[in-house]
């Protein structure tokens, strides 16, 4: 490990709206503040949003300069990536916005029943070639529901016509409700949206991609707690390009 992510992991040990609690700790010491976040930490009752794979933070630190009556919490495994959000929220003074460094797979023992009204899933890694690995599988799905309240919000904003496909399907397969959906959320964007705030956050590999003439795809879904969630079984196209820092992972032309 290098040098500056040494020191940033260092520094975020003494960042007030940091938790690190990576899988071999968690495991062992239980999350004492489950089910108690609003009390314990916002020291507020208002609604708390998830970003799951925050990356920068540059999203929930965003939300939460928009959205003061809400708060938000960025879960993200990378800790030197996520030290640049959590050092801008307190430089910001952002007091309804933490950081939680810790696998996804396990968010479930973080907060319990109830305790989360929305989740982002902003730009996650398609993960082509294993659907349990997707964050919009029902695999997931059912992670969620331990926390969601019951129809509770769920936002894919991707750059990927993989997930996005893949997702699309999830949600006409087990009947979710949309809210909305659009394959091109700058140049089509839906008229409930036109004059949304979020329009105006971008992180900067979204910029990236967008430069690259990459649509932005955006499905905005809820989760019922109710009824038994079941796999889409229909083959997608891979993706054409690779994301930044990503490849693909098969060498077939579709994946389920």
């Amino acid at each position: 490990m290098g040098k500056g992510k040494l020191a940033k992991f260092a520094e975020m040990e003494t960042f007030k709206n940091v938790f690190q609690y990576p899988f071999s700790v968690i495991s062992d010491v239980p999350f004492a503040m489950k089910g108690h976040w609003r009390e314990q930490y916002f020291h507020n009752d208002h609604p708390i949003v998830l970003e799951l794979g925050c990356g920068k933070g540059e999203y929930a630190v965003g939300l939460a300069k928009l959205f003061p009556e809400m708060n938000f919490i960025g879960v993200d495994i990378k800790g030197a990536r996520m030290w640049t959000g959590a050092k801008l929220a307190l430089e910001e003074g952002l007091t309804n916005v933490a950081f939680l460094r810790t696998s996804i797979e396990i968010i479930d023992r973080f907060f319990s029943t109830d305790e989360v009204q929305e989740i982002w899933l902003t730009f996650s890694d398609p993960q082509m070639k294993n659907p349990r690995k997707r964050l919009t599988s029902t695999y997931f799905m059912e992670r969620y529901r331990h926390f969601l309240v019951d129809g509770g919000v769920v936002h894919l904003k991707t750059d990927s016509n993989f997930l996005f496909t893949y997702t699309r399907f999830m949600v006409e397969r087990n009947n979710l409700p949309v809210d909305v959906m659009t394959e091109d959320l700058y140049h089509d964007t839906p008229a409930m949206l036109q004059q949304s705030p979020l329009l105006t956050i971008q992180t900067y590999y979204e910029r990236m991609w967008m430069e690259r003439g990459l649509n932005i795809r955006y499905l905005r879904f809820h989760l019922p707690k109710q009824g038994a969630l079941q796999e889409p079984d229909v083959e997608i196209p891979l993706d054409e390009y690779r994301s930044y820092h990503r490849e693909k992972r098969s060498g077939k032309d579709t994946a389920k």
